[in-house]
């Protein structure tokens, strides 16, 4: 038997299974071939190709820009990496909003040219004919409530979420619509951790936190905040596991060095 066929794939079935033992679900963004074998092979659950690539990747302000062929081609490359993790792709700004037939349009694509398992989409009744539309086809659908990017102008602001008690209760409405619709999970995210718990025991899907506190049924970061390799961002729900910013520094003026210096290549080193 072979390494691989030992491996058990993570499946939306397997997610709800966890969600029913109450075993936390570990999930990481990833945008490229290398860092999504590493993050794979580390034993992470579900891999989200975030349209964060727009800011980690391309260096835009919001995750606006980022177009439809360019989260295809980020998806592509992951997916190749990976062997285990359940496989997520966002659709990203302008492909599902207002136009249900486009949505279907752009989750196929994805689907198609990915190869991924699902894909995430922001929002709650307003985007539900979308979402249901795009569950028709066959395509399984990941929520995405609270602090939603996407909408960053029309709140103005990247502040905590639902605080107050309609915004909240509007916010449980739409998880739970979004579960009768066939979700198969929700990320909320920046939200007061009360009301993250409250949503998880609410529904029956797992629900996701990015800021949510944890009473939730899994969390996500995003990679290269947790990595340390982005200095810029740093709110209060991000914990940071490494400083590889001061190590890639280091390993890249220590090889400037070297070359300077002629030291590298030595002898070893060359033909």
């Amino acid at each position: 038997m072979s390494v691989h066929s030992e491996i058990r794939k993570v499946t939306t079935h397997r997610l709800s299974e966890m969600k029913l033992k109450q075993e936390p679900i570990a999930m990481l963004t990833s945008y490229d071939y290398s860092m999504a074998r590493l993050v794979d092979e580390a034993g992470i659950d579900v891999i989200l190709v975030g349209d964060s690539a727009s800011n980690v990747m391309a260096g835009n302000v919001t995750t606006l820009p980022i177009t439809l062929d360019q989260m295809i081609y980020h998806g592509k490359s992951v997916t190749k990496a990976v062997q285990r993790a359940l496989v997520v792709v966002d659709m990203p700004f302008g492909t599902y909003q207002g136009n249900s037939k486009e949505a279907l349009c752009s989750a196929i694509r994805i689907m198609k040219e990915t190869h991924a398992d699902a894909v995430k989409l922001e929002g709650g009744s307003e985007v539900i004919e979308s979402v249901h539309r795009i569950l028709s086809a066959g395509i399984p659908v990941m929520g995405h409530l609270g602090l939603m990017p996407q909408s960053i102008h029309k709140y103005g602001t990247y502040v905590v979420r639902a605080k107050e008690d309609e915004e909240a209760e509007k916010l449980i409405a739409d998880a739970k619509l979004l579960e009768e619709a066939g979700c198969f999970a929700i990320v909320l995210e920046k939200i007061p951790a009360e009301l993250g718990e409250r949503v998880a025991k609410e529904v029956s899907i797992p629900i996701i936190g990015i800021g949510a506190g944890n009473g939730v049924d899994g969390q996500v970061l995003v990679l290269h905040d947790m990595l340390g390799i982005t200095q810029q961002f740093s709110p209060r729900f991000l914990r940071r596991y490494h400083n590889l910013a001061a190590e890639i520094k280091g390993a890249v003026g220590s090889y400037i060095g070297d070359v300077k210096s002629k030291d590298f290549p030595n002898e070893k080193e060359q033909y």
